[in-house]
């Protein structure tokens, strides 16, 4: 991957993030109308089990289950920065059974990052909803934190400075969300951390927790609960305002200083299905999610979370991954960032 240069400090590294579930595809309509489901539904989640895109698809399972009076099942099919899930999606028959929960990463970044992406984000998919938007949070595994002495931002770019290369960064895959958070802090801070790319989140925190690796630019949903546990220590999120989950914690903006005014990297996530699925199918879907997500017990367990629920219709999401695509475009070409 060739090496990050000049990311423009005032580029927003994130979208909407958040969390997405189930999709369904195609079946003629009349018969999709009458018939579907007759059998579980399968839904993609890109990464391993336990980062905030699996979070929030097995969130969603018990009400759609209930909602369609058939089991939905979540497959982790990890790599590739998210896309040899979303691969399996885009190649599946539109016929309902086969949904993604996308996200940032596979529906905004990967087609400016990688030169061969093996599915079009736009072309081989249709939208059903935003699920969710959320911040991400820089966080160290509290022990070596200490350790160093850090407590703070600051802290943490004196002893980068101080120790070039010696300190690593893990993260969710290569050009994920998460990894380019860090690339843009590294950027505009002048500090150097190895990065250590895993297949997802859940395999990045593990060894965070264990003290393999030192820093993350997490999503937040899928760091709170060791934030809470003491194992790791959260330095700032990466909102441009603080999370409502999170409150006392500043931004990287507020704690970074001058060097660090008007950095953003946020995350987002959402259930689509593959091209030619019905708008009734996708209708339905894009109903019972939004429902669910509007339920008082859930919005509390995800604003808990620090994720920002969505619900909206299929047109308005279709819109914003349309932004997202060609916002992240040129956030990749001016970091000279690539995949082969």
């Amino acid at each position: 991957m060739a090496p990050f240069t000049s990311l423009h400090r005032r580029h927003s590294l994130g979208a909407l993030a958040a969390m997405a579930l189930c999709c369904t595809v195609a079946l003629p309509t009349a018969h999709a109308q009458g018939a579907w489901p007759t059998k579980p539904v399968r839904i993609v989640v890109p990464f391993a089990p336990g980062g905030t895109t699996d979070i929030l698809a097995r969130a969603l399972v018990p009400d759609l289950s209930r909602a369609f009076g058939q089991q939905f099942i979540v497959d982790n099919r990890a790599g590739a920065g998210g896309n040899v899930g979303a691969e399996i999606v885009a190649k599946s028959p539109g016929d309902g059974y086969t949904l993604l929960m996308g996200t940032v990463g596979t529906h905004g970044i990967n087609r400016a990052l990688y030169a061969k992406l093996p599915y079009d984000p736009i072309k081989d998919f249709v939208p059903i909803t935003l699920v969710a938007a959320v911040p991400n949070v820089m966080v160290m595994n509290a022990d070596k934190a200490k350790a160093q002495g850090i407590a703070n931002v600051q802290d943490f770019i004196r002893v980068a400075k101080a120790n070039p290369g010696k300190l690593n960064m893990a993260s969710s895959g290569n050009g994920t969300s998460i990894h380019l958070a860090g690339e843009l802090f590294k950027s505009m801070t002048g500090t150097y951390m190895l990065h250590l790319p895993y297949r997802g989140s859940g395999p990045a925190l593990m060894d965070m927790v264990a003290g393999n690796a030192d820093v993350m630019f997490d999503n937040l949903p899928s760091s709170m609960a060791q934030i809470k546990a003491g194992k790791l220590v959260a330095l700032a999120v990466t909102s441009s305002q603080r999370s409502g989950a999170l409150p006392d914690v500043p931004t990287v903006e507020q704690a970074g200083g001058p060097a660090l005014k008007g950095y953003e990297a946020s995350s987002w996530f959402g259930l689509l299905a593959p091209a030619g699925t019905p708008s009734d199918v996708v209708n339905r879907i894009q109903q019972e999610v939004a429902k669910a997500l509007a339920s008082p017990a859930m919005k509390e367990r995800l604003l808990a979370q620090g994720a920002i629920p969505g619900g909206n219709t299929p047109a308005e999401f279709a819109r914003h991954i349309d932004n997202e695509h060609r916002k992240w475009a040129g956030v990749v070409k001016a970091s000279g960032a690539k995949v082969d």
